[in-house]
């Protein structure tokens, strides 16, 4: 059986775009359009809150009278606002400053502009290590190798930070340079490098031996369900064997995404039921544009299929649209909004909870795949992939199985 580069070993053809996902942004995402703009409008304090917050007004005022050093307003409000939704102790719901709402808009549409490194936090010490480099990237102009690790950015330190921190200091306009120290075994290296634009792929395909499609989606953008159907038309999806369909370590995306996608596999029927937790639900049907694919699907997952990865999964679960294949998903249930803000920054909040189809709600339990199939990769250069070797197999085994 032949496997092209890209695909062998989970942790080494993880696309960018999936990587950029993972590690850029805080927490797993299933946004809805609905209400973007509800918050520009909303900036006046309610007559009922005005009260309540002055103790917070106290507090700015003495900070600016009284505090040692002059600190930027601009820090405080970030300080408040990050207060003020973590209090609601929902890992879903979080502010992003501006500087992060850029970043993480610019990851849902498929492109970047920075240096173009794969990175890892390293448990035991909290560095922040290269895993990947993508072809054709400035990093790898410039020489940078898997393993380097961060030491400062800009001349300033980078111990510590979390992968966000350290993205928002990498990244920066095309065309302009980053100074970047890090450290390759015992030696300390320095490296210039001028940003660029980068375009990542968001979905994969191939034909494996034996004609069996392989098509991988990293996200669920706005742009995904056209463009996986131009990898089944690619691919002639219906003149082949079958299809492995690849979610693993697929953080999600938009609800209206997954949908669409979801739609592309189920013909009628509901494909996700919205909760919004007061009684009200909404029931969102297989939207018609269903692609009619008549061969056999299997549907690769793993803990890192989160949010949108799961609903479309429960959909083709609960349908029998596709054998659920690999290891239990994540178990995000619900649904985010993403508000921007006045100050160019961005409040995500959890407005509702997702079910599937049949009613089930899998938050914290997750999509449990019709075939279990655990692989944990040893390395970031482990060659094998036994999910894919098995879902292979499986539809190998439809095909030759007699006629009854």
């Amino acid at each position: 059986m032949r496997f092209s580069h890209q695909f062998r070993g989970r942790l080494k053809h993880l696309s960018a775009a999936l990587i950029v996902a993972l590690v850029f942004t805080a927490g797993f995402a299933l946004g809805s359009e609905r209400g973007l703009t509800q918050a520009q409008s909303d900036t006046e304090a309610p007559a009922e809150a005005k009260q309540a917050f002055e103790p917070f007004w106290q507090v700015y005022n003495l900070i600016q009278s009284d505090y040692i050093e002059t600190i930027d307003m601009n820090l405080l409000v970030d300080g408040a606002i990050s207060g003020m939704v973590d209090a609601l102790e929902d890992q879903y719901s979080g502010y992003m400053n501006p500087d992060v709402y850029d970043l993480l808009n610019s990851d849902l549409e498929g492109e970047i502009e920075g240096i173009g490194v794969v990175i890892h936090t390293i448990e035991d010490t909290g560095e922040i290590e290269v895993v990947g480099i993508l072809d054709g990237a400035p990093a790898q102009s410039a020489g940078i190798l898997p393993g380097d690790v961060f030491v400062t950015v800009d001349d300033e330190e980078v111990t510590g930070m979390n992968q966000t921190e350290l993205a928002v200091l990498v990244r920066g306009r095309a065309g302009t340079t980053v100074d970047i120290t890090l450290r390759r075994e015992e030696a300390l290296i320095d490296f210039t490098i001028t940003r660029a634009r980068i375009v990542i792929p968001n979905v994969e395909y191939e034909v494996l031996d034996g004609d069996y499609g392989y098509v991988k989606l990293n996200q669920f953008t706005v742009e995904a369900r056209s463009e996986l159907n131009n990898a089944f038309e690619a691919i002639d999806v219906n003149s082949l064997n079958g299809l492995v369909l690849d979610f693993r370590d697929n953080p999600g995306g938009l609800l209206s995404s997954a949908i669409d996608i979801a739609s592309a596999f189920v013909e009628e029927g509901s494909v996700v039921i919205e909760d919004f937790g007061d009684g009200n639900t909404q029931i969102y049907d297989a939207n018609g544009s269903f692609v009619g694919i008549t061969v056999p699907i299997v549907l690769l997952v793993n803990e890192g299929s989160a949010s949108a990865s799961e609903l479309v999964a429960g959909a083709l679960q609960d349908t029998e649209t596709a054998v659920i294949m690999g290891e239990t998903t994540l178990g995000k249930g619900t649904v985010q909004t993403w508000h921007q803000l006045i100050n160019g920054g961005g409040v995500r909040l959890t407005i509702a909870r997702w079910l599937t189809p049949e009613g089930r709600w899998i938050h914290e339990q997750g999509i449990e795949p019709d075939i279990f199939v655990e692989w944990t990769p040893t390395s970031f250069e482990d060659e094998t992939d036994p999910q894919l070797i098995a879902a292979v197999d499986y539809l190998q085994a439809l095909v030759t199985a007699p006629a009854q």
